[in-house]
């Protein structure tokens, strides 16, 4: 979108006559020139290539939008693009003021056009100038100028929000659907368009740019900051990155701000939104467009985390607070709706500092009833912990223990809201947690939704210590709580032990239940729900698939009974990934998908449930070998999951991923997501997590041809354990059978890959399986190794195993060959794995690179996302095309160059040199 050679001064001589005959049509009053030149780049400016990339894919199709906040880059972006993008071609400029409404609009944009030609023409074609004809004339006669033209004019259009005439984007609207494709217009503004923006979305030909684009990446933000000379440690640096959201005004702000400072990490430490800078800019920028009830209620509910419309309602006295919100993020007024909790809304971090900053300067007095009137809201609503927040923030102490004494197990079971924790309730007076442990317990509860284990042990400690306060009719139920919390610590800590050891004394706490009773009652059955779901968890972090069934099974029982939605969603979510774990692949997706299906609970269990079922449906689609549908389940699983305190979710999905990768050739990205897991994990990992991230590893230097390697990681982990670990033995023998030593494969490999029925997983019996049939053909016995597959076979039909087959290397499919020859009983699996087989190399290779034909513009902005890990509904919502459209383009890729699927049409590109 370069615009230098073609693009002429504003000031030029040549623009004198047709700037004199324009200015009678604007009611006697100059049109500026300025206004028609690009404006000079600023001074540190960040190189953006990717973006400047798009734009230039963009301006090949007729609209392109960038549509954004204030200080979001936009006219950066746009200047750069004209000045340093790619190829050369008509680009003008016009950036619009107030004012500028009906014909002196239209009179600006004549103006500009003269520096392609389009409105001087030729003899009669010249288009008269806006006013001096009707203006549906003129738009005609413009129209046709623009067709005629031999190639497209690109018109830049900075700050068109500032244009309230609903006619003039209708005349833009006809320019394009007039001009045969020569006008090609980008519009910069904080407030969407009014143009049909649906009709080119779904057409395909409407690029889009969003404040999620144009936010600074951590990279950009680390090279922004060193353009102003500023340096900071990794931390701060991440830190700054994650308060401003990567908003680039903030950003460059802060930059200029710390150039002056003794001390930037210090600097960062105190950041926020109502320092000077900042707060200039945003009120100047955001609140002074905005009418003085809308910013009365922006302030009210700036003491929240997220708002809905109901709660604007409590907090204001209002009826239209969805209205207000659904305008603000229209208006890109730094109003965020938060992704899948619709109709949940977020300030952008440094407005909402901003907000409560106002606040706290005019209407001090307000704040407590502002938070006394969010807790009775969330209360209401079901969300006791958002309440409990509240009324603690209040100094509410009777409100905020009731809530604890009527809510503890949800309180237990569902810490957290998804949204980002900016509340922290000052403390209590010590006099007042002293002579109320209740109001200490509420502390460690609001404690433990923060993640700050050593106030919630503090609190927890306090609360004990000082419980014979209580009468004797409040006492039992108070220890039984106070239990319920230290278990609930316990798992924050990733302590199996403890979480095992709290949840039988949690059981033993549980009141009895009436003898005569057939049920237990609701209480004991919520005792039974948390108890149960944690030690279910604590077994399956620890690998101990059976005990985890059992407590699960008990746990979800108990949580049906006693009506407790997110205990039910978090041992159905377990459940499925224990079945995917054991093999039982049928049972395991229509358990995730009755997990999914169950009434999702309003706080965290909600995602971290639902992470548990779509890693389950991740794993299974895996083993039947499709990859596409395994990818896009893990990347809705990797969502909620603390890695302390739901460590095998961390682990599991980080395992699939360098699977799902291993199988597309990508082992080196496989290997980073290995090493990324395990930092998140840290002390945390289990010796079963351990083991299992160690064999993975190990199977991806393996399928590097780096068996050595892969040998020294695992010999360890078989010499410090009395018992040789499964998934340990089997990654060890596929590395020396890929080194051809089936002999020392052969004695790696445990009893059971051949005599046994039971003992582990499934999945590991028919990896083992498989093993000892390859090993045993490597030396000679066809016999033997074709009774093992076939009854590999046996036990991987039922459950329609098939990557194991399709991917096993050049070996297993001469076994599998032999097999089909000699006649095997699953002749449909044999056949299927045998003709996908020669459809697609084996892992970690790829056949000779082929292009068949060149791909187009569009596909090629397509292949570049292809790269990332983006589905393709979310590639079309970034380019604003439809999916279908997307899935048509991504088929035409796998084309053209001979590819099977993503990764492997990444890798060709790359080796092509399109990427």
């Amino acid at each position: 979108m370069r615009g230098d050679r073609v693009f002429a001064d504003a000031n030029d001589e040549g623009y004198a006559p047709v700037l004199e005959g324009l200015t009678g049509a604007s009611a006697g009053v100059p049109l500026l020139t300025s206004k028609l030149a690009v404006p000079v780049l600023p001074n540190g400016l960040v190189t953006r290539r990717h973006l400047v990339e798009m734009l230039d894919a963009g301006v090949r199709g007729p609209l392109t939008v960038l549509s954004a906040p204030a200080g979001w880059g936009k006219t950066t972006l746009l200047q750069a693009a004209v000045r340093e993008g790619g190829p050369v071609q008509p680009v003008t400029w016009l950036t619009v003021e107030p004012e500028d409404e009906g014909d002196r609009f239209w009179s600006y944009l004549h103006f500009a056009l003269n520096t392609s030609g389009v409105t001087k023409g030729e003899d009669h074609q010249a288009v008269p100038a806006p006013g001096f004809v009707p203006h549906n004339v003129y738009l005609a006669q413009l129209a046709n100028a623009l067709a005629r033209l031999q190639s497209p004019v690109v018109v830049v259009l900075d700050d068109f929000h500032q244009i309230s005439d609903a006619d003039i984007a209708d005349g833009l609207e006809f320019l394009l659907r007039h001009s045969a494709g020569r006008l090609r217009l980008v519009i910069a503004t904080r407030v969407d368009p009014a143009l049909p923006l649906h009709r080119w979305r779904l057409s395909g030909e409407l690029t889009e740019l969003r404040a999620r684009e144009l936010a600074f990446t951590l990279t950009e933000t680390a090279e922004l900051l060193a353009r102003h000379g500023v340096e900071l440690p990794e931390t701060h640096l991440a830190a700054l990155h994650a308060h401003t959201e990567g908003w680039p005004a903030g950003l460059r702000l802060a930059a200029l701000a710390m150039r002056e400072h003794p001390d930037p990490p210090r600097f960062v430490d105190l950041f926020s939104g109502d320092q000077h800078g900042i707060a200039e800019y945003l009120k100047g920028e955001v609140l002074d467009d905005l009418s003085s009830d809308v910013r009365y209620a922006l302030m009210c509910t700036s003491v929240l985390e997220r708002v809905c419309g109901g709660l604007v309602d409590a907090l204001t006295g209002r009826t239209d607070g969805a209205r207000i919100l659904a305008e603000l993020e229209h208006r890109n007024a730094f109003t965020v709706p938060i992704a899948g909790q619709y109709p949940w809304y977020r300030y952008h971090r440094l407005f909402g500092e901003l907000l409560r900053a106002e606040l706290w300067r005019r209407m001090p007095e307000k704040v407590p009833q502002l938070h006394r009137a969010a807790a009775s809201w969330y209360a209401g609503h079901g969300l006791p912990a958002d309440a409990l927040r509240h009324a603690l923030a209040a100094r509410d102490w009777r409100y905020a223990t009731s809530l604890v004494v009527e809510h503890w197990p949800a309180l237990v079971l569902c810490r957290g809201n998804g949204a980002l924790r900016t509340l922290v309730p000052p403390p209590p007076p010590d006099d007042a947690a002293r002579t109320d442990p209740e109001l200490a317990l509420a502390y460690a509860a609001d404690g433990l939704d923060l993640g700050d284990l050593g106030a919630a042990e503090g609190y927890l400690r306090l609360a004990h210590g000082h419980r014979s306060r209580l009468t004797a009719d409040r006492r039992d139920r108070f220890t039984l709580m106070t239990a319920a919390f230290e278990l609930a610590k316990a798992q924050l800590a990733g302590d199996s032990g403890n979480v095992l050891s709290f949840a039988a004394r949690l059981v033993a706490l549980a009141p009895p239940s009436d003898p005569t009773a057939v049920e237990k009652s609701r209480e004991e059955a919520s005792v039974w729900a948390i108890a149960f779901a944690a030690r279910g968890g604590a077994h399956l972090n620890d690998g101990d698939l059976a005990a985890a069934a059992d407590a699960l099974g008990a746990g979800l029982a108990a949580a049906e009974q006693a009506g407790l939605s997110c205990a039910q969603l978090l041992c159905a979510g377990k459940l499925a990934l224990l079945r995917a774990l054991r093999g039982e692949l049928r049972s395991a997706d229509s358990s995730a998908r009755m997990a999914l299906a169950l009434p999702p609970c309003a706080g965290r269990c909600r995602l971290v449930g639902s992470d548990y079922a779509y890693l389950a449906l991740a794993l299974v689609r895996y083993e039947w070998d499709r990859l596409d549908d395994a990818e896009r389940y893990l990347e809705l699983a990797a969502g909620a999951g603390d890695p302390v305190a739901e460590p095998i979710l961390t682990a599991g999905i980080a395992i699939a991923r360098a699977g799902v990768l291993r199988a597309r050739g990508e082992l080196a990205a496989g290997y980073e997501v290995l090493v990324s897991a395990r930092r998140d994990l840290g002390a945390n990992a289990s010796p079963f997590l351990r083991e299992w991230l160690t064999a993975t590893e190990a199977d991806l230097r393996t399928s590097y041809g780096d068996a050595d390697t892969a040998r020294n990681v695992l010999t360890p982990l078989l010499e410090d354990r009395r018992q040789s670990s499964p998934v340990v033995a089997v990654a060890l023998a596929r590395a020396y059978l890929r080194d051809d030593d089936p002999g020392a494969a052969a004695r790696v490999l445990p009893a059971w890959a051949e005599d046994r029925s039971d003992g582990p997983p499934l999945p590991l019996r028919l990896e083992a399986g498989l093993l000892a049939a390859v090993t045993s053909r490597l030396t000679g016995d066809d016999h033997r190794a074709s009774t093992l597959l076939e009854r590999v076979l046996q036990l991987a039909e039922p459950e329609g195993f098939r990557r194991l087959f399709t991917r096993g290397g050049p070996q297993l499919r001469e076994l599998l060959v032999d097999q089909l020859d000699s006649g095997t009983a699953y002749w449909s699996t044999v056949s299927e794995a045998l003709k996908a087989t020669t459809q697609r190399p084996a892992e970690g290779s790829l056949p000779p690179v082929v292009l068949v034909e060149p791909l187009s513009d569009r596909e090629l902005t397509v292949l570049r996302y292809l790269q990332g890990a983006l589905s393709n509904l979310e590639i079309a919502s970034d380019l604003s095309l439809s999916v279908n459209t997307v899935k048509t383009h991504v088929r035409s890729i796998y084309r053209k160059l001979h590819a099977a699927h993503r990764r492997e049409a990444v890798l060709k590109a790359r080796q092509l040199r399109l990427l």
